[in-house]
């Protein structure tokens, strides 16, 4: 069992982070307050994917039940069009998408912040962002996770930079060594004394464009001063005897995740067992037909229309599966959306539940670790290379291997598409779960595995984040799975059913809050991270 405590608890992939956002709650903070100051916690001591640079998404589920889901995704700006990463012969350019300065989408996380903290928030942001501007000016230690990672990315960070930054300041970084940024300290000071508005005017927004300028890059003063977080209804969907409420699109991730239960339900998964042949091959075969669907018909909903409601209904989903065959796999070339994909591993998930009850699960992200490696000249802050999650070419993968269709297509104002599916599920109007994970396409099917293990094969919160994934994304037509999730046997009949497989690093790191039967709430926090819990 993971840890348990009696009345709050906050799950993020950083101990410091974590630390924030309990001592948050200790003052009174309610779970926003608590949210946004580990968002401010984790651009410091997370900069592969805590951001200032980047955007997310929030669900906020209050102790009285009102859910309210916030996105703050990123959008292409206003000089963006359909084939800016493609040659005259339409093929897509080397890593334009990737790599430097074009890839960056408008920033939508401090945006985001505030509009979360001024509608739901208790305490003074200042309070909020103080323990991040003190954790960047006076350093804190890396880890060896975050070592490698920092040292895996300079180079990308050394190309796509115009000016030095603290992350070049050394040409190999080791676990220990200190990182402090009084660049960034200085940019989380001007967004405390001058909220927003310190970061999308002023000197912050002459800072980034300056960088752009320099780099070639689209985004002007006017897309900063215009960008706008959109609160949107959430997907509500069931599973068994829960409702599970999650993110609507631009987010396919929530879509995903409540077509693939529904295509479960009509399987008792307790009995054909816990990674056995039998429960692998429905999954994967619904994880197969949703991600057709996200292919073909997902995108930004303020640009094309996308019949939600719909694909998330239990007829829908039942059509979908007619043609399931127990016996054996569907060749992905065979499944079509039905009738009425993108992006970075490199993500961040925190879940909070509050001594009132209150839960917010929020995944954020700048897309790649380190983004664009774009850090913008004197301000500290590593750019997003989000524009990467819209469908480059019609039908070419992205660098996840997801592929998409004309929904998804850039044009000026756009949201990309997303998998993040920050999740919070109840049973009879009682909260009983929060979750999430980073980890790009592999999202919404390590949240799936996370629910369904302890729904249907009674784990705990702990044994349920820690147990070997797998996954399928209709395209390519292989299942990924870790080392070992699988037992030889089981992939045997498997393969004789048709199914292929690859062995893959690890997937995803789910933070996840389980409410227990006697109302404490126990921690599931990933240990393919630094993910740390804490409470009380």
């Amino acid at each position: 069992m993971g840890m348990v405590t009696d009345s709050a608890m906050v799950v993020s992939a950083h101990p410091l982070a974590t630390a924030v956002g309990v001592s948050i709650l200790q003052k009174g903070g309610n779970a926003v307050d608590a949210a946004v100051a580990v968002h401010w916690a984790l651009a410091v001591v997370a900069p592969w994917a805590g951001n200032v640079g980047g955007g997310g998404l929030m669900v906020v589920r209050s102790a009285n039940g009102t859910v309210h889901t916030l996105d703050f995704r990123e959008i292409a700006p206003a000089a963006a069009w359909q084939d800016m990463f493609l040659d005259g012969e339409g093929r897509p350019v080397g890593r334009l998408s990737l790599l430097g300065h074009r890839a960056v989408g408008v920033p939508g996380s401090v945006a985001g912040l505030f509009a979360a903290h001024d509608s739901l928030g208790e305490l003074p942001m200042s309070l909020l962002i103080q323990p991040a501007i003190d954790l960047a000016e006076h350093g804190f230690s890396l880890t060896a996770l975050e070592a490698k990672e920092l040292n895996s990315k300079l180079a990308n960070i050394r190309a796509a930079s115009t000016r030095p930054s603290i992350y070049t300041s050394r040409s190999f970084w080791e676990a220990g060594d200190s990182l402090r940024s009084p660049e960034l300290a200085r940019t989380l000071a001007r967004i405390r004394d001058e909220g927003a508005a310190g970061f999308y005017h002023g000197l912050t927004a002459e800072l980034i464009v300056a960088e752009m300028q320099r780099g070639g890059g689209l985004i002007t003063l006017k897309d900063l001063a215009g960008y706008r977080p959109i609160w949107r209804s959430p997907i509500v969907g069931t599973y068994r005897d829960l409702e599970v409420i999650t993110m609507a699109p631009p987010s396919s991730g929530g879509i995903v995740l409540i077509q693939a239960l529904k295509a479960l339900e009509g399987m008792n998964v307790r009995s054909t067992g816990w990674q056995k042949a039998a429960t692998i091959h429905r999954m994967v075969e619904a994880e197969r037909r949703a991600f057709a669907d996200r292919a073909e018909l997902l995108g930004d909903p303020d640009f094309v229309p996308i019949p939600a409601e719909r694909l998330v209904s239990a007829a829908y989903m039942a059509q979908r599966m007619a043609d399931f065959d127990a016996t054996k796999a569907t060749p992905s070339v065979q499944v079509h959306a039905g009738d009425p994909l993108a992006e970075s591993e490199h993500t961040t998930h925190f879940s909070i539940v509050d001594e009132d009850g209150n839960a917010v699960s929020c995944t954020t992200t700048l897309n790649g670790s380190y983004g664009s490696g774009v850090v913008v000249g004197e301000a500290g802050f590593v750019l997003n290379n989000e524009m990467d999650d819209f469908t480059i070419a019609t039908n070419t993968p992205n660098r996840f291997g997801l592929v998409g269709s004309a929904a998804n297509a850039i044009a000026p104002g756009k949201r990309m598409l997303s998998s993040m599916a920050p999740t919070v599920v109840t049973r009879g109007g009682e909260l009983f779960m929060v979750l999430g994970s980073p980890g790009g396409a592999t999202i919404p099917t390590s949240v799936l595995q996370t629910l369904v293990n302890v729904v249907d094969h009674g784990m705990s919160a702990k044994q349920a984040v820690s147990a070997p994934r797998f996954h399928h994304q209709w395209k390519p037509d292989t299942i990924r799975v870790e080392q070992n999730a699988i037992t030889p046997d089981d992939s045997l009949t498997l393969v004789r059913m048709g199914h292929s497989f690859k062995v893959r690093a690890p997937i995803g790191r789910v933070d996840a809050i389980l409410v227990l039967p006697d109302g404490r709430l126990e921690a599931g926090s990933d240990p393919r991270g630094d993910d740390a819990a804490a409470g009380y």
